[in-house]
């Protein structure tokens, strides 16, 4: 590599000159100021609980961890908490849209900025599809209730249970429509759409409390012994690296926390609000996930929680029939802020790199009239739509997770960075524990990394290889430098 190449590639986007963009930035030229703490805190609360506890909980007690599973999310909860601390500072101090691909620019230069906002493209439009096949496994159960069957390719297949009707077809048009539908809903604007989010985000949380009220109730302590049990011979396969392999599974659920950071440019003022709802939102989830995990492996013994409703079947264990149809509706309501988080997420991080000439403006163009990302937005729903048709819930779900730590690692190191390198910058927010908690946090997620299955980090590496060819025929060109 040249001396001329190795400096483009590790280009640094200035802090002081993200700053000043961000103080002269008039309202009305850019996204439209609409979030206050608690629209981000419901935001973020949105985003996590979803698919994680609606959904993975019962595949990763079912595959992975059995009852441990309880403590598969106590550790993944603690690694995210090193993170979000991280997150808290970077997304107060630098109030843009693009979270960890902005502060890996700042970090690293711009060859690593490109690979973190590529993951994120996993992160988020992939975590979006895990989300919405996921909604459709709930979707169809309801349907079938009331006697009708949809064509979804891998709700039978993925999760069958015995009993279950047999639903076959080429694609999971269920878990495509709900994001078209949700596409739409963010195009009309960010205000309507966190009005929608906070309502149904409060409705879920009521059933999950429900959830963790009557299953309580009916807990049969023996499908808690043993907790960890033993390993099948297989890594993984139950045992300790069980749990730590549902750790690396479930670690998905706690994803959207970081949707919050990509609010950062819409809300009304990011260095108070921003810190609240990232923290807010993820020690509120943590402890309904952790309390869920527990009611559910007592009440149903793991193995037979592998369904695509695992919370209804365990409703249905109680004997209270009415609360099981409660938690399909609410299940339904949860999965669906999850999915509009995610969708909104992502479309933010390519509206920061298309501002950067990583991509093209097509991305950062705005609706005249909503001051969305309306193409962007069009194009990302239609491509989800499209993966979660076509794809299962286990492949998409461990795309997410890879990406997602290998971001998040990256986000710890940001801080540690720019402690170093420009103390003297006014942080609204300062992370405790430093340096101990950032680089708790990277050895965190490196572990859970390594936990993950060697196909997905085979997929990774394709994805990443995608990345690159994509940052070399058009990014390193078009790059405001």
């Amino acid at each position: 590599m040249s001396e001329v190449e190795r400096k483009i590639y590790l280009t640094r986007k200035s802090v002081v000159a993200i700053l000043a963009a961000h103080d002269a930035e008039k309202e009305g030229d850019g996204l439209k100021r609409a979030l206050g703490w608690a629209s981000l805190m419901a935001l973020g609360i949105g985003g996590i609980i979803g698919a994680g506890i609606f959904v993975l909980t019962g595949t990763a007690a079912a595959n992975y961890a059995g009852p441990g599973v309880m403590v598969s999310f106590a550790l993944s909860g603690i690694a995210c908490a090193f993170v979000a601390f991280c997150y808290a500072e970077l997304a107060a101090l630098l109030p843009v849209c693009g979270s960890a691909y902005t502060y890996t620019y700042v970090t690293l230069g711009e060859i690593f900025a490109w690979i973190i906002g590529w993951n994120l493209v996993l992160e988020y439009a992939a975590g979006a599809a895990t989300v919405a096949v996921g909604w459709a496994g709930y979707f169809n159960r309801v349907l079938h209730g009331l006697g009708i069957s949809v064509p979804s390719q891998y709700t039978t297949a993925y999760f069958a249970a015995p009993g279950d009707p047999a639903v076959h077809g080429f694609f999971n048009f269920p878990a495509a429509g709900i994001v078209l539908l949700l596409t739409m809903l963010l195009v009309r604007g960010t205000h309507e759409s966190s009005r929608f989010n906070n309502v149904i985000v409060a409705l879920k949380v009521v059933v999950v409390l429900m959830v963790i009220a009557v299953g309580a109730a009916h807990v049969d302590v023996a499908n808690w012994s043993p907790l960890i049990p033993e390993n099948s011979g297989e890594f993984g396969v139950y045992g300790w690296s069980g749990v730590a392999r549902g750790a690396s599974v479930v670690f998905f659920a706690y994803v959207g926390f970081d949707s919050v950071s990509t609010a950062a440019q819409e809300a009304h003022t990011p260095q108070r609000d921003i810190p609240i709802g990232i923290i807010g939102s993820l020690v509120i989830c943590s402890l309904l996930y952790v309390a869920v995990a527990a009611v559910a492996t007592g009440v149903v013994n793991y193995r037979d929680l592998g369904v695509p409703d695992p919370m209804a079947l365990v409703m249905d264990h109680t004997g209270v029939a009415w609360l099981a149809w409660v938690v399909k509706f609410g299940a339904l309501a949860g999965l669906t802020t999850a999915i509009l988080a995610l969708l909104y997420g992502q479309t933010r991080v390519f509206f920061t790199m298309a501002h950067d000439g990583l991509l093209p403006a097509f991305f950062a163009k705005l609706h005249r009239r909503y001051r969305t990302p309306a193409a962007s937005q069009i194009l990302v729903g239609v491509t989800v739509a499209l993966a979660a048709g076509l794809f299962p819930i286990d492949i998409l779900g461990e795309m997410v997770s890879i990406g997602t730590l290998a971001a998040f690692a990256l986000v710890c190191f940001a801080v540690l960075q720019l402690r170093r390198t420009h103390p003297e910058l006014r942080r609204p927010f300062r992370a405790p524990g430093i340096p101990v908690m950032p680089i708790l946090g990277i050895l965190s997620c490196i572990a859970l990394m390594v936990a993950l299955p060697l196909d997905t980090w085979l997929r990774l590496l394709v994805w990443t290889g995608i990345g690159l060819a994509i940052y070399a025929f058009y990014g390193i060109t078009h790059a405001r430098r």
